[in-house]
Parts: C-alpha cells; sequence; structure tokens
C-alpha cells in the first residue's frame, strides 16, 4: 500500500491527551502503521508494533538527520546553537559527541552520584511533610532531577526552574506563539550561561565540555551549547515525570504498593515495570527514510517522517501478557522507554538510580499517602510527545 491509500485521521485530541494507550490500542489492533495527521496538520507514518519498532530502532535506513527530510514533520525549529545534538546526529558525529560525555553517565559514575541524590530528596520530603497536602510534581518531582542535573553542570539554582518551565512550554504550549518564545530564551540563556563559565571554569560537566571545545577542538560552539540543551532538557524532564507518573500508578494499586514498602528490594524492578507502563515519552524522536523502504508491509517513501510509538509498543499485548496493567512481578522486563540501538538513553543508568530514591524516599516518608482529587480529576499534559501530569495533589498523612 502507498501513502495515497490513506486518509489523514487526527487521533490527537483532548480525549487522546487524557487516555492515549486506547487510541495506540485501536490503532495498533487497526493495521501496524498508520499515515495520520500531528496536531499541527502535518502528515507523518506512526510505527505502533512492538517488534517493528524494535527493529526499526535500531535500522540505519532511519536517519534522525535532517537534511534527510522531505516536506514532512521535521520537529522544532531550533536555532543552530540548540539543534546540533545528539538527537540530530547520526553514524560518526553522534558517536564523536556521545564519547564526550558518556563517562558521565556510567553506571559506576551513577552510583557514586547515590548519596547526594538521596540527600536531595529528603530534603525535598522534609520541605513537603511540614503540610499534610501537596503537590508532587512542582513541590518534589520537578526540583529533584533539576538540583542533580543542575549540579552536573553547575547551573545556578535560580536559573533551574526558570529553565525546565521553557521547556515544558515548548513541549505542550497553551498557545502556538509560545514555542518560539520559549526557544528563544533557552537560546539565550544557554549562550549566557556557556559564556560565564568560560569566563570562570569550575569541576563540572559543563567546564569539561567548554575545555573540549576550547582546547581539544573536538566540538564546535554550537555542538557544544546543543550539548548543555540537551543534557539539561533530558536530564530535567523526563524523570520528573517518571516519578510523578510512577507514584500516580503505585496509588492505584495498594496490594502491590504495600508489597513494595514491606521489600524495598523491589523498588528496583517496580521502576523498570512503570519504566515500560507509563514513562512519559510518547515516540522516538521522528526519523526519515534514506531510501524508501517497507514497515510491516507498508511503503514509506524516502523523506517522509516516521514516528516510532515507544508508548504503543510497550503495551503491545504481542509481547506483553495483559500489557495495561501494572505487574510488579512481570517476567518480561525489557523495554523500549529509554530507547533501543544507536540512540539508547545515554542518562539511562542516572534516570533509573533518581527514580529508585524518589519512589523510595516517598513512600517511606509518607506510608499514608493518598490522591487528593478523584483520578478523573487530574490535568494531562496537552501533547502528543509526552504523557505527564500537570499536577499531583496528595495527601501525606
Amino acid at each position: 500500500m502507498s501513502a495515497r491509500d490513506f486518509d489523514l485521521p487526527a487521533p490527537f485530541d483532548s480525549d487522546f491527551f487524557a487516555d492515549p494507550y486506547s487510541t495506540y490500542a485501536d490503532l495498533r489492533e487497526a493495521a501496524p502503521v498508520h499515515r495520520v495527521a500531528l496536531p499541527d496538520g502535518t502528515p507523518i507514518w506512526l510505527v505502533l508494533r512492538e517488534a517493528d519498532v524494535r527493529s526499526w530502532l535500531s535500522d540505519p535506513r532511519l536517519t534522525v538527520d535532517k537534511k534527510h527530510s522531505g516536506s514532512g514533520y521535521k520537529g522544532f525549529s531550533l536555532p543552530p546553537a540548540l539543534d546540533a545534538n545528539l538527537m540530530n546526529l547520526d553514524g560518526d558525529s553522534h558517536q564523536r559527541l556521545r564519547r564526550l560525555v558518556s563517562k558521565a553517565f556510567t553506571p559506576r559514575r551513577t552510583g557514586s552520584l547515590r548519596e547526594s541524590v538521596v540527600r536531595a530528596a529528603e530534603h525535598l520530603a522534609e520541605n513537603v511533610s511540614r503540610a499534610e497536602a501537596c503537590d508532587l510534581v512542582n513541590d518534589f518531582a520537578i526540583p529533584l532531577p533539576l538540583i542533580v542535573i543542575g549540579d552536573m553542570l553547575d547551573v545556578p539554582e535560580k536559573d533551574r526552574r526558570p529553565f525546565a518551565d521553557w521547556v515544558s512550554t515548548m513541549l505542550a504550549p497553551e498557545h502556538p506563539a509560545e514555542i518560539a518564545e520559549s526557544i528563544s530564551a533557552i537560546h539565550a540563556f544557554l549562550i549566557d550561561l556557556v559564556a560565564a563559565r568560560r569566563r570562570s571554569p569550575g569541576d563540572d560537566l559543563l567546564s569539561a565540555l567548554i575545555d573540549a571545545r576550547d582546547n581539544e577542538d573536538k566540538l564546535t560552539e554550537d555542538e557544544l551549547v546543543s550539548l548543555a540543551f540537551l543534557l539539561l532538557m533530558a536530564g530535567s524532564e523526563n524523570v520528573q515525570h517518571i516519578v510523578s507518573n510512577g507514584i500516580h500508578t503505585l496509588l492505584q494499586h495498594p496490594d502491590q504498593l504495600d508489597e513494595i514498602r514491606d521489600r524495598t528490594t523491589l523498588i528496583p524492578q517496580a521502576v523498570e515495570e512503570l519504566l515500560r507502563l507509563v514513562h512519559p515519552n510518547q515516540m522516538a524522536i521522528r526519523r526519515f527514510p534514506t531510501v524508501a523502504i517497507q514497515i510491516a508491509g507498508t511503503e514509506v517513501p524516502a523523506g517522509d517522517t516516521v514516528m516510532l510509538c515507544l508508548a504503543s509498543a510497550n503495551r503491545d499485548p504481542a509481547r506483553y501478557p495483559e500489557p495495561d496493567r501494572f505487574d510488579l512481578h512481570r517476567v518480561d522486563k525489557t523495554h523500549l522507554a529509554l530507547g533501543h540501538g544507536f540512540h539508547f538513553c545515554l542518562g539511562a543508568s542516572l534516570a533509573r538510580m533518581e527514580a529508585e530514591v524518589a519512589i523510595n524516599t516517598l513512600l517511606s516518608r509518607f506510608p499514608k499517602m493518598r490522591h487528593a482529587v478523584p483520578v478523573s480529576q487530574l490535568d494531562w499534559r496537552a501533547s502528543f510527545r509526552s504523557h505527564a501530569l500537570k499536577a499531583l495533589p496528595v495527601e501525606l498523612s
């Protein structure tokens, strides 16, 4: 079949934002690949089944490099100083930049950070414990990863929350004009941050990257600023929603929650199941066929935009029995939440560790924590990219 055999349904409506998984299930049952329109009207090929998503995530015929894009969706319109990041590069350029930062995110390095993450989590828990109720998103889940990645890059504390707000607006704006405004603010902030650190270097990751740029000539200025952008954005955005989506899910499964409280050694496998079930990222970054390809029997022309749907793949019943159920003891613990292949998440070890520490801290500190409003009243981000709570009101005692 070809593109003209498809109409252009628009599944990304208000009902989708509240519950994308039922939409994915219906589409996945109908066909493995669909030609759909994004909210802005641009067409994409949406790939839904786990086997196809896993296979194409590591197939070099699908590239993230925008130079291979035709007239479809390319993602955000970013200035060069934000666009030259790992998510837009393949091959040697990708590997060169990845090597520059990979040592900071090894499991061993992540383990050495655990004590500081525990201290940060306990400090935030102490702050929220002074009230009977709190918004877990804004009072705990957002600031925790901002402390961690902010310390790694030595970002001034006063600038961390504004950066997170700009990223959130970029991903889920109330009005389309806010996208350009938030990108402009992020761009200006990072240019100033790099300039300030260049004048006064320290013992931090950003200073090391500047040194690699200025003294070793291992990356361009745009690549330097783009790396800072990606590290700050990914390091703050994803973990906060893993924590808030995860706690929201656990509170809906009291029997398994009690089991985790009784045996905290189960927290790592709980985190893996939560990553599969409720990781905020719905799609892998858009890709473009370098040649005409067939995905599950569907012809996709070179240059068209392909979106590999991670959230659908992680709930594919062909791979996972009862895929919509949180199962602490699920045997198959593999998932695609953190990617697969060339673009597997650089900070996977750090994200897992932060989520484990956050959940352990909250469950041990607040054994009677519960939703403060009916689940049906929770407000979800209006974004096809990221399924995330705007707020999570909880009663602590």
